[in-house]
C-alpha cells in the first residue's frame, strides 16, 4: 500500500466531509432562504468531493473499505481533517469567515493538484475545481458585503476573521507526507501556496474594509494536529450525529 498517498487522500476526503457536515447544520437555520439554499448546495458539492477522495483512498488501501466504511466506521482519532473545518459554526459571520479562508486555500490547492503526477488525483482535482471556484466567489462576495455593510456587521466580521485566523496555519504546514508526495510530483508543498493565499486574502479584506491579522498569529502550534488524528472535542460531537444511523444499524441498506 502507498501509505503516504493513502494518508493524504484521507486528509482531503475527511476535510471536505467534515466541512460538508458543518454546513449542513445550517439547514433550516439560515438567515434567509437564498443563503440557506446556497449553503446546502456548497455542502453537497463538498460531500461529492469527499466521496471521490475517500473512494480512491479505499482503493489505495486495498482492504475492502469503501467510502461509506471510511466515513462512518472510523472514530475521531482516525480522522485526518484539518482542525479549521471541525470548528463549530458560530453565528453566520463566523461560518462565512471560515468558509472564505478555506475556499481560497482549497482553490489554490486543487489548481495545483490538477497537474498531479497521479492521474487519479489530477482527475478529482479538475472535477472539484469548477465547484470550488464558485464556492470561493460566493464566500468572497459575502465577506465583502458583510464587512463593508453596517457598523455592526463590520465589527462582527472582524471578530470572526480574528477568531478563525489562528487555525489557518495548519493548512500550510508540510510534514513527511506532503514532502514525500511532493518529491514524487503527486502534490505541491503546501507552504508554496501560502504567498498567493495571503496576497488574495489581503486584497479581499481590504475591499471589505477589514483588517488582516498579523501573519504570525496564523501559525500558533496549539491549533495543529488534525491531520495526525489530534482533534478538538467538537469533532466527536459532529461524528456522533453524522454516524448515528450507520452505527445503530450496521450494514443497513435502503
Amino acid at each position: 500500500m502507498d501509505q503516504a498517498l493513502f494518508q493524504y487522500l484521507l486528509r482531503m476526503g475527511d476535510t471536505t466531509l467534515v466541512l460538508s457536515q458543518r454546513l449542513c447544520e445550517w439547514t433550516g437555520h439560515g438567515p434567509v432562504l437564498e443563503e440557506e439554499m446556497a449553503v446546502a448546495n456548497t455542502a453537497l458539492d463538498l460531500l461529492g468531493q469527499a466521496r471521490m477522495w475517500l473512494t480512491l483512498a479505499g482503493e489505495v488501501e486495498g482492504r475492502g473499505r469503501d467510502e461509506d466504511a471510511l466515513a462512518y466506521l472510523r472514530d475521531a482519532p482516525e480522522y485526518r481533517n484539518y482542525l479549521l473545518v471541525e470548528r463549530p459554526n458560530g453565528h453566520y459571520g463566523d461560518t462565512v469567515a471560515r468558509q472564505f479562508v478555506f475556499d481560497v486555500w482549497h482553490y489554490l490547492l486543487l489548481e495545483r493538484l490538477q497537474g498531479s503526477g497521479d492521474e487519479r488525483v489530477a482527475a478529482i482535482a479538475a472535477k472539484s475545481l469548477k465547484e470550488v471556484a464558485y464556492h470561493a466567489r460566493r464566500s468572497t462576495d459575502l465577506l465583502v458585503r458583510l464587512g463593508d455593510g453596517t457598523e455592526l456587521s463590520r465589527q462582527r466580521m472582524q471578530e470572526a476573521i480574528d477568531d478563525v485566523w489562528p487555525h489557518v496555519g495548519e493548512l500550510f504546514v508540510d510534514d513527511e507526507i506532503t514532502q514525500a508526495l511532493a518529491a514524487r510530483g503527486v502534490t505541491p508543498l503546501h507552504e508554496s501556496l501560502r504567498e498567493a493565499w495571503e496576497t488574495h486574502v489581503a486584497q479581499v479584506l481590504e475591499e471589505a474594509t477589514l483588517s488582516m491579522p498579523p501573519a504570525g498569529e496564523a501559525f500558533h502550534p496549539a491549533h495543529r494536529g488534525g491531520v495526525h488524528g489530534r482533534h478538538t472535542e467538537a469533532l466527536g460531537y459532529l461524528l456522533a450525529e453524522m454516524q448515528h444511523l450507520q452505527r445503530a444499524y450496521p450494514g443497513a441498506r435502503w
